[in-house]
This record gives structure tokens, sequence and C-alpha cells, in this order.
């Protein structure tokens, strides 16, 4: 079988993975169960915070964008609300836009998945997008950091996640794939220097869309402090982007002429989609360890990918290879007791994204 941990890397490179299978769940929804303690919530948010912090204040990145002279202009408050007045003036046109291209892209994927056309509001899912975009924007003119915005929308964005999967998870396809395009409307209204200081803001905001990081955060509270699990997702939350950079350039390396939908794999927003997907793996991995099934992989994650990569034209194997690519940097960034807890859910997830399962597709 042509699973994610076989097929050794060539000498030199990561090591190959080993362990048992697991057995899936029952894919139907269940109730949540509730939150025994909130410490472990507040650990893992702060670790994500903490990582955002680390990757939006490069020295060399500051060093750069400090010679413009529109710069200073652009980070004052009357710069930040120039900014924040002119996307909020063109908030709703950027949201009609957005959904036009969503429903583009997965109208027929309503029919093909078998959902509830009724689930699928498009008032609805525009008003909670602007709800989310106004928070960020009202954070981005009080002049709040990039980590500290994680923090002020992260309970914001859970609850628009845990909304619409609670119902019918796929719908998550279509509220995400919303917010990201109207994100990236709203973009083209920005001049060169206000895109560079709003796209950490984006980010912070679509990270928390696509990946279930408040679910991840209210497992964490039903476990001790002393949890192996527990101390397993803490150590891999805050390296998971290093990771994603990493397999993100494997990736560009073993398809140096791949182009997917919105161009080549090593054009900048093509290449920080995909270490955005490879981050949203890692979050997956780490809610099915701590919630000891892989429930959430399959009602959310492997929807999601069948609705969006064949539309976005990513291969089956592209997305093959990035998972053989972040189990050989996670052996390589984390301890071996730390991979014996991933190990049997990062197996599981391979077989479910095997050639074995598209050889027909």
């Amino acid at each position: 079988m042509d699973t994610l941990l076989e097929s050794p890397p060539a000498k030199g490179q990561y090591p190959t993975l080993s362990a048992p299978k697991l057995q899936l769940v029952d894919p139907s929804p269940t109730e949540s169960t509730p939150q025994s303690s909130q410490s472990n919530d507040h650990s893992l948010a702060a670790l994500w915070a903490r990582k955002y912090y680390a990757a939006v204040t490069n020295p060399e990145d500051a060093d750069q964008l400090r010679k413009a002279e529109t710069l200073k202009e652009v980070t004052s408050k009357e710069g930040r609300e120039h900014t924040v007045n002119k996307l909020r003036q063109k908030l709703t046109l950027a949201s009609a836009q957005g959904w036009s291209m969503t429903e583009k892209m997965l109208s027929d994927e309503i029919i093909r998945h078998g959902i509830d056309p009724d689930l699928i509001n498009p008032l609805e899912i525009a008003e909670d997008t602007r709800h989310l975009f106004q928070k960020a924007l009202n954070a981005y003119a009080l002049r709040a950091t990039p980590r500290h915005l994680s923090v002020v929308v992260g309970r914001d964005f859970g609850l628009v996640r845990s909304k619409y999967t609670k119902v019918e998870p796929r719908t998550i396809g279509f509220v995400s794939l919303q917010f990201h395009n109207t994100g990236k409307m709203l973009l083209e209204w920005l001049s060169a220097t206000e895109q560079s200081l709003w796209m950490p803001y984006l980010k912070v905001m679509d990270d928390h869309m696509y990946m279930p990081l408040r679910a991840a955060y209210e497992a964490a509270a039903n476990h001790s402090y002393d949890s192996p699990v527990l101390r397993a997702v803490q150590h891999l939350l805050p390296i998971s982007s290093k990771i994603a950079y990493k397999v993100a350039n494997e990736i560009c390396r073993l398809h140096p002429n791949y182009r997917s939908y919105n161009g080549p794999l090593t054009q900048l927003t093509v290449k920080t989609s995909s270490i955005r997907d490879v981050e949203m793996f890692q979050v997956y991995l780490c809610l099915c360890v701590l919630e000891d099934n892989m429930r959430s992989v399959q009602q959310e994650l492997f929807p999601l990918s069948v609705m969006l990569y064949p539309r976005l034209q990513v291969s089956w194997k592209l997305v093959q290879d990035m998972l053989q690519a972040l189990g050989w940097a996670m052996r390589l960034y984390l301890s071996p007791e730390d991979i014996e807890i991933f190990l049997p859910y990062l197996r599981t997830l391979s077989e479910m994204f095997s050639s074995k399962v598209f050889q027909n597709a």
C-alpha cells in the first residue's frame, strides 16, 4: 500500500516511520464533552499567540519596512484608521464578490456530497464573515499586534466554526472559502505598504477559520497538566509553522514545474496557502490526539480536502508527498516519546489520503 510513512527518503534525508493502525470511529456527530478545566485551553492559546509574534517580528523584515517613508504614515494611528475606513467601505462589496467566487467553485459540491442546500445560506455566511472582519478591523485600528489579534478573535472564530460544523461539518468548506475569498478581494484595495502590514492579521484570521484551534483548546482542557498527550501537543504546536515551511519547501523541490489553479507552487500566494495547509493538517492531528479519535478528520478535514483540492488543481499525489514530508519533519523536531503518541494517528491519516483511496480519481 502506498502510504504516507512508507517509501523511505534518500540517504541523508528524513528517516521513515512506522506504527500500528488505528480503527476509525463512527463518523456521525456527537455532543462535545464539557470542559473540565480552562488552564490547558489558555496554555495552547498562549503557545499559538507566541508563535505568531515570532513569525511577524523578523528583524530583517522590520528593517526593510522601516526604510520606507510611507510606513510611518501607515502605521500611525491616523494611517491605520485610514486603512480600516477603506476596508470597511469595501467590505460589503468584497463579501459579495467573495461569495460569487465561492459559489462558482463549490456549487456542484453540494449535490456531489449530498449536502442539504438549506444549510448553505449565503446571506448568513456573508453576515458572519463581515462580523469577523469587523472585529479584526477594530483591533487593527487600535494598533493591536497580530499576536494579540489571535487572542481577541479566537473565541469568535471558534463560535462561527462550531455554529456550522455542529449541524453539518462539511459546510465549513463553504464558510472557510468565503472568508478567504473576501480577504483576498479586500487586499486588492490596499497599497503595497498597507498590504504588508495587513497580511499578518489576515493570516491570523484565515488560520483560525481553516483550523480547529478552539476545538483543540477545549479538548486540551480535558487533560491533566502531566498528560503525555498534552505535552506532545504543546511541543508540536509552537513549531508547526517551522515544520510547515520545511515541508512546503520540500514539495517545491519535488514538484518544481507543478502549477495549481492559482499558479506555480513557488509563487508567494500559492506557497503561503501551502504552508497554511500543512499547519492545518498538524492542528487536526493535534485534535485527533487530544480527542483520541479521528472524528474531526472524518467529518471535516477529509471532506474539505475532497471539495477543494480538485477544484484548486491540487493532485492527491501532491497531498500524499506533503504528508510524507510532514512525517519526516515531525521525526526531526520532536522527541521519540512525542512521535510515539502522534504516530498511530499520522499513519491513519496517511492511509485515508493514500493512492489506494484515490486510485480511480
